[in-house]
């Protein structure tokens, strides 16, 4: 744990961010989930580990870390609220249940040959992208049937 304590003090230092133990805690929250969080879901880790805040900061919080770029927010379709996860160099991509919400992450990413053709044939330089494809978890196929 105190080395992702350092992952998280180089990252906001190497931002220009602010080091507070609201965003400590909420950082690390996000390092150690395996999926994108809600600001809820968020606040109630936080307050499963008695940790005071409100949720309005932890909202705050996640913007300015947005901002920031040190934080990446996504939203998934047919649900109305962000997500928020720690942005990496490695991009992530992932499958996304319609019915639960529940993400899954995808290990290999589908394009990067196709990333290759765009700057090839297009002249383009692609800097980024996100993939997320979205259908019905084991789960929810079988309460389907």
């Amino acid at each position: 744990m105190q080395e992702n304590k350092s992952d998280i003090d180089d990252l906001l230092l190497k931002e220009g961010v602010k080091r507070t133990k609201h965003r400590i805690a909420i950082l690390e929250i996000l390092e150690q989930s395996e999926t994108p969080l809600t600001a809820d879901e968020i606040f109630l880790i936080l307050k499963e580990n008695n940790t005071s805040i409100w949720l309005s900061t932890i909202y705050r919080t996640l913007e300015m870390l947005t901002e920031k770029e040190v934080v990446r927010k996504s939203t998934i379709m047919g649900e109305d609220k962000a997500r928020y996860e720690i942005k990496q160099d490695a991009h992530k991509h992932c499958f996304v249940c319609v019915t639960c919400h529940k993400m899954i992450p995808l290990m290999d990413c589908p394009l990067e040959e196709f990333e290759e053709k765009l700057k090839d044939k297009m002249d383009f330089d692609v800097t980024g992208h996100n993939l997320e494809i979205y259908g019905y978890c084991h789960d929810c196929k079988l309460m389907k049937r």
